[in-house]
């Protein structure tokens, strides 16, 4: 079945589980991020119970305009899965891969990746977003959030 064209950043290309925890985390972010106000309060809560008041503000600040700048200055709309789905997408695979190459120091990589997501003129701000967001989620208990979320599972070697 041939996939619309629109849709293929949804395509699955791997599994939460799998990923590491800043990928995991990550994901799981973005998509409760695009999910809604109440979606939006449960990151801030893991921030805000992780890092303190006033880091949890900077990193939510940062993660608030790297999505808005994805949503306004994208190539195509981001396709997500739901919440609570186990795999990942190919967008949510390139959104994780971005922040933890930019989280790692690798900013031309990370501006590399940045553009498959957006414009090539936003791709330095969203670069730098991207690894203040990043260095956040590196100084947070990594592991709460992938178990408050409910993918704490263990890879399958069957994917699909």
């Amino acid at each position: 079945m041939k996939m619309h064209q629109d849709q293929r950043g949804g395509a699955p290309v791997g599994c939460l589980a799998a990923l590491d925890d800043i990928a995991a985390t990550s994901v799981i972010y973005f998509r409760l991020w695009f999910d809604g106000a109440d979606a939006q309060a449960h990151v801030w809560n893991d921030l805000a119970k992780y890092l303190g008041r006033d880091r949890a503000e900077r990193a939510l600040e940062a993660f608030e305009k790297l999505c808005s700048l994805c949503a306004r200055h994208g190539r195509r709309p981001l396709i997500r899965h739901a919440v609570g789905c186990k795999c990942v997408g190919a967008d949510e695979s390139c959104f994780a891969n971005f922040i933890a190459t930019a989280t790692d120091g690798d900013r031309e990589d990370a501006m590399l990746i940045a553009t498959l997501l957006v414009r090539a003129d936003v791709a330095p701000l969203i670069a730098s977003l991207a690894a203040d967001f990043g260095l956040a989620l590196k100084q947070m208990q990594l592991r709460a959030p992938r178990a408050v979320y409910g993918h704490a599972a263990q890879v399958s070697a069957t994917l699909h």
